[in-house]
Order: C-alpha cells, then structure tokens, then sequence
C-alpha cells in the first residue's frame, strides 16, 4: 500500500505544476483521495465484499464529488485533475498513464448487461466535460476534446472533438510513453467549426471582388452610346 501511495503521489508532482508538496497532496486534492479509495473499494469488490465496496466508493463520492464504481478496473497512473462531477461506470476499463478533467463522464448507452461502458487505452487525455458513452474501445495516445460526447471507437493516436465525437486529428501529436511525459495540451485541439468558417470567408472575399470586377465593366459600358444620340429603348417584349 505504500509503495502505491508513493506512485499516486508522484503521478500528481508530474502532472499538476501546482503541487508544492506531499502534505498538500495527501490532504488537499480530491483526485488523489478518489484514486486512493478506488483502489481500496475495487480490491473489496474483486473480493465478493459488494456491500463494503459500494459503501466506500459511495463515502468517496461525498468526500470528493468523484464518482467511481468499485467495479472499473483502472491501471497505473492514473490521474485525475480538479475532478467534480466525474463519473465513471462500473465495467469501465482504463489503461496506464491516464488523465482526466473535471465533468468527465465514462458511462454506458443502455440497460444491457455485462460490457457497457468503454474501455480506454493507455496514454489518453480526456478533457473537461468530455462524455464518453458506450462499450467501445479508445485507443492509445488518444486525446478527447473538451466538451465532446464520443459514442464510437476512438484508433489509437488520434484526437476526437465535437458532438458527436468526430476524428480531427491523426498522428499530429507528440507521444507519451512514461509517466514523466503524458502530453497535457489538451487545449490545442482543432476546431473544425473555425475551420469551416475560415474557408467561407474566404469564399465570400472571393465573391465580392468578382462582384467589384463586374460592377467596374458595367460602369465602362455605360459610355459606349454617343452622348448627342438619344437613348434607345430596349423593349422587355
């Protein structure tokens, strides 16, 4: 149990630049507290203790506003930051060298039994508000948008925004291989709504200067009649 409380600590010193030392993490963030007590809760609930489990899980979630059902099996390094209202589901499974933002939900889409929430791989980020729903897998290295609902397969290395999740990105990042090293730029994502708006404006400057080009030829034509001639009119018939 020590050399866990040791792992968990140092998890937080490398990916909280806010974290001045070991007492301020031990007594002062919720993410460590939910991870601590996950970990103690999922160890009863291996153990057929459902009742106990549950019970602790559920003391964990008043504590710390993080929701984790004792049944997500979560690996190393796990991280979560600031974390109100996250909510993981029962059949979740999660890989190393995970982190993850305050709103976050890793839910199920149905009342089936057995598998139905997803599984996520190792070195993924998801970002604040981000609603990943559904037995499905995300793939390594993957990076979820903030405020995204995915409800598909994630491939390993890509980056997923918008509602529905929708793959922007492909291999455009660096890579996270340890724990010193998890990428945490989970602000510069694409916005794919920017990007369409650039491309129609510059639809629209393309537009209005062909429009100039032709307003400037009809104010040339105007002088072709002879100013002593009179006007000729163009009958509509």
């Amino acid at each position: 149990m020590l050399a866990v409380l040791k792992r968990e600590i140092q998890v937080v010193f490398n990916r909280d630049p806010a974290a001045r030392s070991v007492a301020e993490i031990i007594f002062l963030y919720p993410g460590f507290h939910a991870v601590i007590n996950h970990r103690i809760a999922h160890l009863l609930y291996n153990r057929r203790l459902y009742f106990l489990a549950r019970l602790v899980s559920h003391i964990s979630r008043f504590l710390t506003g993080i929701e984790i059902h004792p049944g997500a099996t979560i690996g190393k390094g796990f991280f979560i930051d600031h974390g109100s209202g996250v909510v993981i589901g029962e059949t979740t499974e999660i890989g190393d060298n995970v982190t993850i933002y305050q709103g976050v939900t890793l839910g199920g889409s149905g009342k089936e039994k057995g598998k139905r929430h997803p599984t996520i791989g190792n070195n993924v980020t998801i970002s604040a508000g981000a609603k990943v729903l559904g037995s499905f897998t995300v793939g390594d290295h993957a990076k979820i948008g903030g405020g995204s609902v995915v409800v598909k397969a994630v491939p390993p290395h890509c980056t997923v925004v918008g509602i529905p999740g929708r793959i922007v990105a492909r291999d455009g990042l660096k890579i996270a291989d340890s724990y010193d090293d998890v990428d945490l730029d989970h602000n510069l994502l694409p916005d794919p709504v920017a990007d369409a708006l650039a491309v129609m404006q510059v639809t629209i400057d393309d537009l209005e200067r062909k429009i100039e080009e032709l307003q400037k030829e009809a104010t040339g034509d105007e002088n072709i009649q002879h100013p002593e001639w009179p006007q000729r009119r163009v009958s509509n018939s």
